[in-house]
């Protein structure tokens, strides 16, 4: 309790002296939404149709995996009777090492540092590369000294209307594809 009325005071104070400070005053900040960038812009809508794509290939494959499991399961459990105890032993365990398999695939493919995470990054770098370029040129053009991402929830308060450069980011990166498309190309 103690630490929080020192950190709303710390956040007075620094906002009174910001204020204050004439220098300050005439700094222009901005704000971007890279959510909404990422939903608008149709390279990153591409990216990830291609990396859903891979990654409904591996889910069919997990769900196959399962499948197998549940259908060998079963043969144990109606056959159970039938088996004689080495026979159930050796089903047992090969069940097991099944479900081992499918938990190990599962871990490799989205795991942490797993492949998806790996081919994510791999897919969204050069598209992460393109939205800085196109946010600092922005910037650059309108003249704005910081711009926030609100996407990540750092900025206290944001008068949308004024410093909103979201829209204006989606544009430069969408007409760089638009000015990069082969002549004759369809969408």
């Amino acid at each position: 309790m103690k630490s929080s009325y020192m950190w709303v005071g710390g956040l007075v104070a620094l906002l009174l002296v910001f204020f204050a400070n004439p220098a300050a005053a005439q700094l222009k900040i901005g704000h971007v939404n890279t959510q909404k960038i990422l939903e608008g812009y149709k390279e990153a809508q591409d990216a990830r149709k291609q990396f859903d794509e891979i990654n409904k290939g591996w889910e069919e494959e997990f769900n196959n995996m399962r499948r197998e499991f549940a259908t060998k399961r079963d043969e144990l459990e109606s056959q159970s009777l039938l088996l004689s105890d080495e026979k159930k032993r050796e089903k047992l365990l090969e069940l097991q090492n099944l479900e081992l398999r499918i938990q190990q695939y599962a871990q490799e493919k989205w795991g942490q540092n797993g492949e998806g995470e790996k081919k994510q990054a791999e897919i969204m770098q050069p598209l992460s590369d393109k939205i800085v370029a196109a946010v600092k040129k922005v910037s650059e053009q309108e003249k704005f000294d910081y711009v926030f991402d609100n996407a990540a929830n750092i900025i206290l308060y944001v008068n949308p209307g004024q410093t909103d450069l979201t829209t204006k980011v989606l544009d430069e990166l969408n007409k760089t594809v638009a000015s990069t498309k082969p002549a004759g190309a369809s969408k």
